[in-house]
């Protein structure tokens, strides 16, 4: 009895952190999701892969996290890891974009479901792509990817009325899993070797 009150893996709250066992799980069973969002913040197949196994080893080996949110602080630890490895920042504007009031996500009709094809995210420059990525597709605060970008929150509402509208501008539909990634394909393959290590 002793031993078990002194045993830190007993602990009554020790359940509720995720573990390495659960993001090992998320990583497997989201390895798609997970990559196409490295791959749509870095752009480059070789450079969403490395940020998405540091992603991993960061999540499993940081400080706790509660096992509900486990999911999102995985796409948060992507987003943190693209950040450094690209660095994006804004361009410098004179641009009359901060009184321009911007439609509605749901308004740009992009395609079928709302969604963009991924040659069109690819296309944007790299803070553009960020912002885009990060406020239109997971969702962000623009607070929030202001935080996470280092910049303000004129910058990021600027640079998304930007991709906005090149987005909408440019008639572009689905973003299609399969267009990105087959889970059959070498790198799919490598990617579920190197997450199972």
């Amino acid at each position: 009895m002793i031993g078990r009150a002194h045993n830190p893996d007993r602990r009554p709250n020790a359940d509720r952190y995720a573990s390495r066992k659960d993001f090992r799980r998320i990583f497997d069973e989201d390895s798609i999701g997970l990559y196409q969002l490295s791959f749509l913040l870095t752009g480059n197949p070789e450079k969403a892969l490395r940020c998405l196994v540091s992603s991993f080893e960061d999540c499993a080996t940081g400080n706790p996290v509660f096992r509900e949110w486990a999911q999102s602080w995985a796409k948060r630890t992507i987003i943190q890891n693209a950040i450094k490895e690209l660095k994006p920042r804004p361009k410098r504007s004179n641009s009359p974009l901060s009184s321009t009031i911007f439609p509605n996500i749901d308004e740009l009709s992009p395609g079928p479901g709302g969604q963009f094809e991924i040659d069109a995210v690819l296309g944007l420059e790299g803070f553009e792509r960020f912002v885009f990525v990060i406020s239109v597709l997971e969702h962000y605060s623009e607070h929030d990817c202001a935080l996470l970008l280092g910049c303000s929150v004129q910058q990021v509402r600027e640079a998304r009325i930007r991709t906005l509208q090149r987005m909408a501008s440019s008639g572009r539909a689905a973003l299609a899993r399969e267009h990105l990634i087959d889970s059959d394909s070498d790198r799919g393959s490598v990617l579920k070797s190197t997450l199972t290590r």
